[in-house]
């Protein structure tokens, strides 16, 4: 009688554990989830971000690409902040580019120390994205938050589900529409290239085949990317304003100055030049729909059953 007292209590224990990690994917976010239990997270945040921004602007843009990274792969689940032998962050579209690991790193110390085992790292870059975007020109808004933390990596979804710089835009509009985003959504958050750098290797192809794309502009991009040699050389993704968040993204589309290939798709006598004409002389606009679709887009919680957990060390589970 006592062994199956036993076993049934090992049983619904292990019930109630998958219960909580299957039921993590549906819980409900909002901005005021750790108003008790942690309320100096959002002062922690923005000072580190401040100080990371201020030490060198292009952070808030590696922050933004690592919160983008990350929910497109089984939702915002921190499972970018991994680390090891099949992490996402060994994936095709973020070895050796994505960066800012540290920074998230530095954060969540700061907040352990304040809150132990409280606030998961998703929730962490949640809020450093938004307060990088705002550190920089950008606007702010309030972050849902009640993330949890993968405990896995997947780094097959990582090579599947992100877009790259050679996208067309009909793949861009299908694989924001894997996630439920509209392609409102994906153009005003392509609107993200207003900030930050890329790598000679990401758009060669461009600068030297392409013919949808300004002549001056393209010779510019010629002198620090050779044909051949020199792929980790950066150029700005905004040529006009590369560190301040802002609509002259979408202005250098209209110009012909889009520096990816799936940059100037949005502007090359598609579904999506109306609304690009829109941003660049809106730049309300696209804020305000910039920002319905960062929530949108943080949102997307992992798959049911994804075990889950708040990390203590970003890098890897408990």
């Amino acid at each position: 009688m006592a062994a199956f007292t036993t076993r049934w209590t090992t049983l619904i224990a292990l019930a109630v554990v998958l219960a909580i990690l299957g039921g993590a994917a549906e819980a409900q976010l909002s901005p005021n989830f750790y108003a008790k239990s942690c309320p100096n997270l959002a002062t922690i945040v923005r000072q580190r971000m401040a100080a990371a921004v201020q030490r060198e602007p292009r952070m808030a843009a590696s922050i933004l690409r690592l919160f983008f990274h990350d929910c497109f792969v089984n939702g915002c689940d921190g499972s970018l902040l991994l680390d090891g032998t099949n992490s996402e962050k060994a994936a095709g579209p973020n070895a050796n580019s994505a960066r800012g690991f540290e920074v998230i790193d530095a954060i969540k110390m700061q907040v352990e120390a304040s809150c132990r085992a409280t606030v998961s790292c998703a929730d962490i870059l949640a809020l450093a994205t938004r307060d990088g975007v705002n550190l920089v020109g950008g606007p702010t808004w309030s972050v849902p938050l009640g993330r949890r933390d993968s405990r896995a990596a997947f780094q097959s979804l990582a090579n599947a589900n992100l877009p790259g710089p050679g996208s067309s835009l009909a793949t861009l509009i299908r694989m924001f529409g894997n996630q439920g985003l509209s392609a409102r959504d994906m153009t005003a958050l392509s609107g993200a290239h207003t900030i930050g750098r890329s790598q000679c290797q990401f758009f060669r192809s461009r600068i030297y085949t392409e013919t949808n794309i300004n002549g001056t502009f393209a010779t510019r991009r010629q002198q620090t990317c050779p044909r051949s040699g020199g792929d980790t050389n950066l150029a700005p993704l905004d040529v006009t304003t590369a560190d301040a968040f802002d609509n002259a993204y979408y202005k250098n589309l209209v110009q012909q100055r889009g520096l990816f290939h799936s940059d100037q798709e949005l502007f090359n006598g598609g579904s999506q030049d109306t609304l690009v004409r829109q941003y660049s002389t809106n730049p309300g606009q696209f804020n305000a729909d910039f920002i319905a679709a960062m929530i949108k887009m943080g949102n997307l919680k992992p798959a049911t059953g994804t075990a889950t957990e708040i990390r203590l060390n970003c890098r890897k589970p408990n």
